[in-house]
């Protein structure tokens, strides 16, 4: 039983580093960048729908059995 709840705690930073990350390098070229609006908004499209996967994939992770 302690192995899962390890297990658990390092999947939790591993996602926890995946949202900074694609926070970092998706939402700075979205707020930040010099390219026309069309390019930003289709990079924001493309960034949420990563959000939305890996909240998925975090609720899979951890919900109650």
């Amino acid at each position: 039983m302690k192995e899962v709840r390890v297990i658990k705690v390092v999947l939790g930073l591993v996602m926890l580093i995946l949202f900074a990350l694609v926070t970092f390098f998706g939402l700075g070229p979205v707020l930040f960048a010099d390219g026309s609006d069309q390019e930003r908004m289709i990079t924001l499209g493309i960034v949420l729908v990563v959000y939305v996967a890996l909240a998925i994939v975090t609720y899979f992770i951890f919900r109650k059995r």
